[in-house]
């Protein structure tokens, strides 16, 4: 059983709840017990791109829970009650937009299922506690922005008119993440051996570990190319750290001298897009706004909604459904019908 921190207690937030359901916060657990710990259980089960998102949700419940004192790996998670997590819910309906909150309450259900199987709380009480009902309101506007075409020919010269192998590397980012429609995750984690360079067929790992199909034509696979025959066809990831002297690093030295293969990370990605865009003069985007912008432009040209579901790799079609944004022209047009008087104004 996790050992508590004698005399550590914290109040509840946001909810004033009695002194006895107050939590202690627990010490972080040691390497040799990561596989009794139900958060690092839990986390451990997931998809390598879910992790860091959802260990920050639990980071969140934690510090909800104890004014910021405790994190994902210093929570009792199994002493929470139905006013601790009914508490969390309330926060995060009031703080976040219904598709986070809900995010984070399913990584609290998780770490609770997690509790129970190590044996740490009774399934009664764990049904209990994960007894939540999903934050209801989908009319928030939704995240981020599409990019208009002028936008990313700009964004593709920029990266052109770097000499230096980076410039062919981020164009063949902007290839994969706009051209292919894969998220940040997928990108990096695709291997030479992934895209076939005469047609362009990508094989995409994603969320769950399922793999699926999409396609980079044309331009896209124009670049994917000129990235390849740069880079090289030796087997590992497709996408490479190059060097501020402009060296292509294929290997990175682990603690005690041995060498693994290397790969640009997701934080690497977003920084490489968002320095294209400052040379490109585009207003900040992020690396999934591409996804968005291949979404919403295959819908606009005529692409049925469940391929468009197939090729990003959705569960449901209600996913995809929010990258179609034919539904907003047509109101757009609407509002053109309204006669408004022009009349002059001094100021």
């Amino acid at each position: 059983m996790l050992q508590l921190t004698p005399g550590d207690s914290t109040a509840i937030l946001p909810v004033a709840l009695p002194a006895e359901a107050r939590l202690a916060v627990v010490a972080a657990p040691a390497p040799h017990q990561a596989d009794r710990h139900p958060a690092l259980v839990y986390l451990a089960a997931l998809a390598a791109g879910s992790r860091r998102t959802m260990r920050q949700a639990l980071d969140v419940i934690a510090g909800l829970l104890t004014g910021g004192r405790a994190t994902h790996l210093t929570l009792p998670w199994h002493h929470l009650e139905y006013a601790h997590t009914a508490a969390v819910r309330a926060a995060l309906a009031e703080h976040y937009a219904p598709a986070s909150a809900n995010k984070m309450l399913a990584a609290l259900r998780g770490v609770l299922t997690e509790a129970w199987r190590l044996g740490y709380m009774p399934a009664e009480a764990r049904a209990r506690a994960a007894d939540l009902k999903p934050v209801r309101g989908d009319n928030t506007i939704p995240a981020g922005r599409e990019l208009t075409a002028g936008e990313l020919r700009a964004l593709l010269e920029a990266c052109a008119a770097d000499p230096s192998p980076a410039g062919v590397r981020d164009g063949a980012i902007f290839a994969l993440c706009y051209g292919a429609g894969l998220r940040r995750a997928e990108a990096v984690r695709a291997d030479v051996a992934h895209v076939d360079p005469q047609t362009g067929d990508v094989r995409v790992r994603g969320k769950g570990q399922k793999w699926r199909v999409t396609y980079a034509r044309g331009g896209a696979a124009d670049v994917l190319r000129a990235w390849l025959r740069v880079r090289g066809d030796a087997p590992g990831r497709r996408l490479l750290p190059v060097s501020q002297t402009g060296a292509i690093i294929a290997t990175r030295r682990l603690p005690g001298g041995a060498e693994a293969p290397a790969s640009l990370s997701e934080r690497a990605v977003y920084l490489r897009l968002k320095a294209r865009a400052l040379e490109a003069g585009v207003k900040p985007f992020s690396p999934h706004d591409c996804r968005r912008t291949y979404a919403g432009d295959l819908l606009d040209a005529g692409a049925d909604l469940n391929t468009v579901k197939e090729l990003l790799g959705h569960a449901n079609v209600q996913t995809t459904s929010k990258y179609d944004r034919r539904g907003e022209r047509v109101k757009r047009d609407a509002a053109d019908l309204l006669h408004f008087p022009h009349v002059r104004f001094s100021a």
